[in-house]
């Protein structure tokens, strides 16, 4: 059996898989995040930690699985983040994750270095204060007490696989999403770090995904409740791993649409895409040899819990499937738009100080317009994405939709509408992330081929675009993108 440990925005899910990657059980055990104004947004990596305990011992009840039976481990983790370790290899301060903003005076004295083009070719990605560099210069030059302690730096999953082995490396999937990567040469950027002003040896080594990390240790092993010895493999980034879990090893594949916290449009392909207009990025895949061009926006599965939260009577225990199901079918907004930036925005805007906003609310709107605005608005953002990624060359005629999002018979005929393309529900949505994971460590182990992934999530649904519905929404998109231009200005000069 292997064990998959998907460290997501919300929770850890762990899952147990046969050693062909089939999945036989999952659980979650959530923990908090931090966001706060000023474009906050921190974990406490301890929490990580906690919850892949808690998480294997129960996974491991549940399903009443001898610890022999366990011959390895994998990793996936959200991307993009610093956790900054001392010397002992603790955490010097709470992690800075993906959706933290606050790097933007870094990102633009890195532009000045080197050039916002001449970065983009280098990394595969714009330099924005979402990535991983910019993050740890602001904690170098905002918090000097506490940077006087660091000594090593890296993202969630390499964390987890240094608690579990004693060993701190990374894998190329993670390191293209920390804007320290040099795609082209596969190696960390000299170029970058030294406009950066940070030593190389910060960094850890890099690993492919299937690589083997190392082994439990003892101490990992008595936390775990497994035994000291089960292989470690190294794992990816959650975006790359949901591609693999989503059944997309290669360009014949496919695209897909990860519904989570945040959400994005992928695909494989066996070369960097290099987008002229640099809306979309690149990061390599944990199949070696290949990448996976994506978009990604900050707040697509979470402005849907945003607005089930603010219109749920317990806030605590929102009603999302009863909201979602109140503004389905063939309800119209009325000219109502939502811009779902509640977190800034990377792809396709790079803005960070994008916010959400309500356009258009007239006094007959109810919460059923306001919930079916979210997820429209959602949708219209990813269809700008799409056009980039088809203005770069790449042909999208179906997607594939994962993550929790796409339980929602709603939201994919919404999505299918507005995008103009077949979208389809696959067996495994939530556990997406795992089961890429999974087959990515049976690989490791020299247990199964990527290939496997294809039979491991069957297409269950597939909502086709209705043609009258796509032409109203194909209008929509340019209001709606209207609506952020003339926005724009006034969010860019909000007081901070």
């Amino acid at each position: 059996m292997i064990i998959a440990h998907d460290l997501g925005t919300t929770g850890n899910k762990a899952s147990l898989h046969h050693d062909d990657g089939r999945l036989v059980a999952a659980v979650t055990v959530p923990y908090p995040a931090h966001f706060a104004a000023g474009g906050i947004a921190e974990q406490n990596p301890q929490d990580w930690w906690n919850a892949v305990v808690q998480a294997t011992r129960d996974l491991m009840a549940r399903t009443a699985t001898e610890p022999s039976a366990v011959a390895g481990l994998v990793v996936s983790g959200q991307m993009m983040g610093a956790v900054l370790l001392d010397a002992d290899g603790e955490p010097a301060r709470p992690a800075i994750i993906w959706a933290d903003t606050r790097a933007g005076e870094q990102q633009r004295r890195l532009e000045a270095a080197l050039g916002a083009e001449h970065a983009y070719r280098v990394l595969g990605h714009r330099l924005n204060p979402t990535y991983s560099v910019e993050k740890i210069m602001w904690v170098r030059d905002n918090e000097p007490e506490i940077w006087d302690r660091v000594r090593r730096v890296c993202v969630a999953k390499d964390f987890i696989v240094l608690r579990l082995t004693g060993r701190l490396a990374t894998d190329r999937s993670d390191a293209s999403g920390t804007n320290a990567y040099d795609q082209q040469r596969g190696t960390w950027s000299e170029e970058v770090l030294e406009a950066a002003g940070l030593d190389p040896a910060l960094f850890p080594e890099i690993l492919e995904s299937t690589a083997v990390a190392g082994t439990l240790t003892a101490d990992a092993a008595a936390a775990l409740g497994l035994q000291a010895g089960v292989r470690v493999v190294m794992g990816g980034g959650d975006g790359p791993l949901a591609a693999v879990g989503s059944g997309i090893v290669a360009p014949e594949d496919g695209a897909y649409v990860s519904l989570g916290t945040s959400s994005w449009i992928s695909f494989a392909a066996d070369a960097p895409l290099l987008d002229p207009a640099m809306s979309t990025f690149t990061f390599d895949n944990v199949v070696p040899g290949s990448y996976v061009p994506t978009a990604t926006m900050q707040a697509g599965g979470a402005s849907v819990q945003w607005i089930s939260e603010a219109l749920s009577p317990d806030p605590a225990r929102p009603e999302t499937a009863r909201l979602t199901a109140e503004a389905a079918g063939d309800l119209d907004t009325e000219d109502l738009y939502f811009l779902p930036y509640l977190l800034g925005e990377r792809s396709p805007l790079w803005d960070p100080d994008a916010r959400g906003a309500f356009v258009g609310i007239g006094r007959h709107h109810t919460r059923a317009h306001l919930t079916r605005a979210v997820l429209e608005g959602v949708a219209f953002n990813l269809l700008t994405c799409i056009h980039a990624f088809r203005d770069a060359g790449a042909t999208i005629d179906r997607i594939d939709a994962v993550g929790g999002g796409a339980q929602s018979d709603a939201w994919l005929s919404i999505l299918a509408d507005v995008w103009g393309v077949p979208v389809r529900r696959r067996t495994i949505v939530e556990e997406a992330n795992s089961l890429g994971a999974a087959v990515t460590g049976a690989v490791g182990l020299g247990l199964a081929e990527f290939g496997a992934a294809r039979a491991l999530s069957e297409v269950t649904a597939e909502f086709t675009p209705d043609a009258a519905r796509h032409a109203v929404y194909a209008e929509r998109h340019g209001r709606f993108t209207d609506a952020y231009t003339a926005l724009a200005p006034w969010f860019a000069g909000r007081p901070r």
